[in-house]
């Protein structure tokens, strides 16, 4: 059996706090046993080692979020990384050859997928691991697990039995319903409808087969290679609506999608953090806020105050889910990023006529250091403020703490590691700053090191 883990999404909902980058499963906002903060993704992973899973488990990414997850779970985990943003199937796709060519996973291997984000009990986890056996047993092409409602909401989808009574625990699957009205879930509700949670498991051998059918690359490089040719749509538009026989495995257990404000709150084990006050006539009322300054909320009630360097949200607990809809036409890189390798963190933007500035504060964690890069269009200051490292700049390897100020100029390689944890603010001059502008030469230090060395001994003999 084998878990392949979901992660995508920009979390939008969750603006300003979630980007780009930074997507709802990443924020630490949640808190584990020993009370420290921890993330969605750091909380499932967890749940994966606590109930045997996370061995058999890899996750599905984006290149945008393989720092993060590195980040917050370890290096060790294993990703698989989409070339590019496209869809649900061409994830699943995706893994699947992966585990097939990479891994030389049996075709009759079960693969689950599931969100990287659910918010639950340990007892979910321990369900997932029926469906592999629901699969065997029932001959079908898909099985999935749903959630035993407990009210009717019209946030979620449905599946809907037949009418055929349940073999072992298990369901045949008549049809979808997608976000019904109140009154309709009610009706699904007394058909013994589920909440679909978008966990599904398959025999590794049907998806190859959707693929060898749709003439496409059943190897996880080739299929890399020619990611673009894949249709952009969602494995329940592709697969799903296609499968002759499905079955479903109900769960009666706890069970969250925390994608909104309204409903994250509800998790949280405080109501403030960040500086600020939240006033006593305040009730019913967090305050979310990474920002330096402090927030005061005065005689609000019902209401979600979040503020980050990507901007400052005030919401009605109630109407936060539309902020979605609302920030569509931002166009913003993220201005707070999680590496690998630490944080950075956008203070001032500036264009003049021919040159553009930004300033960022970086923190790099320590033993961890940055790539061996250089950048062709812009120029870089460093002002170390806290913390000592070791930097290497073209020939030179030194030593630096705080005080020290460092000039990059246009195709320097550069790289630095911190000895003690380090600080420092990099200004960023010229005609154009983006990201694209990053030509990375080595990752690891120690290659860095003997890159360095094998330079000297050249220019030495």
């Amino acid at each position: 059996m084998k878990l392949v883990l979901l992660s995508g999404g920009s979390g939008k909902r969750l603006w300003p706090l979630s980007n780009d980058t930074r997507s709802k499963q990443f924020l630490k906002v949640l808190e584990n046993e020993e009370g420290a903060r921890q993330s969605m993704v750091q909380r499932v992973w967890s749940q994966l080692e606590s109930v045997g899973l996370a061995d058999s488990s890899v996750i599905a990414t984006s290149k945008t979020q393989t720092e993060m997850i590195h980040n917050q779970l370890g290096s060790e985990v294993p990703l698989i990384v989409e070339p590019e943003r496209r869809d649900t199937f061409p994830a699943i796709a995706l893994a699947s050859s992966f585990l097939f060519s990479e891994q030389n996973a049996n075709l009759d291997e079960t693969v689950i997928v599931l969100p990287v984000d659910p918010y639950v009990h340990d007892s979910f986890f321990e369900r997932v691991k029926l469906l592999d056996e629901v699969l065997t047993y029932s001959n079908a092409d898909l099985a999935l697990m749903g959630v035993t409602p407990t009210y009717p909401s019209s946030k979620y989808g449905y599946i809907v039995p037949t009418t055929e009574a349940n073999i072992n625990e298990y369901f045949l699957v008549d049809r979808f319903t997608e976000k019904p009205s109140e009154e309709k879930a009610v009706t699904l509700i007394e058909q013994n409808a589920l909440w679909n949670c978008g966990v599904f498991a398959f025999k590794l051998r049907y998806i190859i087969d959707i693929l060898e059918g749709k003439n496409l690359p059943i190897t996880y490089n080739a299929l890399s290679y020619n990611y673009s040719s894949l249709p952009k749509i969602s494995f329940d538009y592709e697969v799903v609506e296609k499968a002759k026989r499905i079955v479903a495995l109900p769960y009666e257990g706890y069970w969250k999608d925390l994608g909104t404000w309204n409903t994250l709150t509800e998790e949280m084990a405080t109501s403030q953090m960040g500086k600020g006050i939240i006033c006593e006539n305040s009730n019913n009322t967090h305050l979310v806020n990474e920002l330096e300054i402090p927030v005061t909320v005065v005689g609000l009630s019902d209401v979600v105050v979040a503020a980050s360097p990507d901007g400052i949200l005030v919401a009605d607990k109630a109407s936060s889910p539309k902020i979605k809809d609302l920030i569509g036409g931002f166009d913003q890189p993220p201005m707070y990023e999680e590496r690998i390798w630490g944080w950075s963190k956008v203070l001032d933007y500036a264009k003049y006529e021919n040159e553009e500035m930004v300033t960022r504060r970086i923190c790099i964690h320590e033993a961890k250091n940055s790539t061996y890069h250089y950048h062709n269009l812009r120029n870089e200051v460093w002002t170390i403020v806290r913390g000592e490292g070791e930097l290497i700049l073209d020939d030179n390897i030194r030593r630096v703490k705080a005080g020290d100020i460092i000039h990059i100029s246009v195709g320097r390689k550069h790289a630095i590691r911190a000895i003690s944890e380090l600080e420092f603010i990099e200004v960023q001059t010229g005609r154009e700053v983006v990201d694209t502008d990053f030509v990375r030469l080595y990752t690891n230090w120690n290659e860095i090191l003997q890159h360095y060395y094998n330079s000297q001994a050249q220019v030495i003999v």
